[in-house]
């Protein structure tokens, strides 16, 4: 029997600190390219019930706090709370408000008393989670009975081309690695947590040329994090090749870059 509290991911997810400091440097430069966090995150709103009104949620993973500022409009009156690893990205989303609090914090423990919440809020965050089995029970733990956790991430096939490419010019990693998405299905079954909704969805950006993909990762802060990645510059030769397979996969749109992005809506039983 496979132990659901334990990722089955080859090499392991990055390490937390890692993450922390790419998305810290990246707090300036994450919201002028942030074109798919903004419509996942808007599906990921459009998922929520219907003529529902929390009195306090968690954004958990706020980042620049884009949607910090979403929710608190849209659940005016009720009291916001903001909470990201990266203390660059808190430094950057506080002063543009719509949470009462922002708070530095891991999501596997967060520093949240149980049954405190009735919306736990995640878009595109909890893929850097190791123990996802974890952020699932403490979602459980601080949400009231009848609370939701709704929460978009990525699975496997994320980049797919890119990491496809890559692997024609040498046998390295250049591509973050992602759960299975029947292992987040596993692990919502087994959370405690009642599944509203559990779904993939294929979102594809076209660019004009690699460069184009991989500047936006960096600005980002999203480029190849994963243990085992090359150290150093990469040579003209190997970006050549990268270029040179990355081509066979052109559209009339461009280059295609596709994201498979994983929506999941429980309710905490009441």
């Amino acid at each position: 029997m496979t132990d659901l509290s334990v990722p089955v991911l080859p090499g392991g997810l990055p390490d937390k600190r890692q993450v922390a400091a790419s998305f810290s440097r990246a707090a300036a430069s994450y919201d002028s390219v942030a074109e798919l966090q903004r419509a996942v995150g808007q599906q990921l709103l459009s998922r929520l019930p219907e003529g529902w009104g929390p009195s306090r949620w968690l954004d958990l993973g706020c980042g620049t706090g884009h949607f910090s500022r979403v929710l608190g409009q849209r659940f005016a009156g009720s009291q916001g709370l903001a909470l990201d690893i990266a203390q660059g990205m808190l430094e950057h989303a506080r002063p543009l408000g719509g949470a009462e609090y922002f708070i530095a914090g891991d999501a596997e423990r967060l520093p949240l008393q149980a049954a405190s919440c009735e919306l736990v809020f995640s878009s595109l965050a909890v893929q850097w989670c190791g123990d996802f089995a974890a952020v699932l029970g403490e979602a459980r733990r601080v949400l009231q009975p009848g609370g939701v956790l709704a929460f978009a991430s990525l699975c496997v096939g994320t980049l797919h081309e890119l990491r496809d490419s890559w692997g024609q010019v040498d046998g390295q990693v250049h591509v973050n690695r992602f759960r299975e998405f029947e292992r987040y299905r596993q692990l919502c079954a087994a959370s405690g947590l009642q599944v509203r909704g559990l779904e993939k969805v294929a979102h594809v950006l076209h660019y004009p040329d690699v460069r184009s993909l991989t500047h936006e990762l960096k600005a980002l802060g999203a480029h190849n994090l994963n243990p085992g990645r090359p150290g150093g510059l990469t040579g003209r030769a190997r970006i050549a090749g990268l270029i040179e397979a990355y081509e066979g996969f052109r559209q009339t749109k461009g280059l295609p870059a596709t994201y498979q992005v994983v929506y999941g809506v429980l309710e905490k039983p009441q």
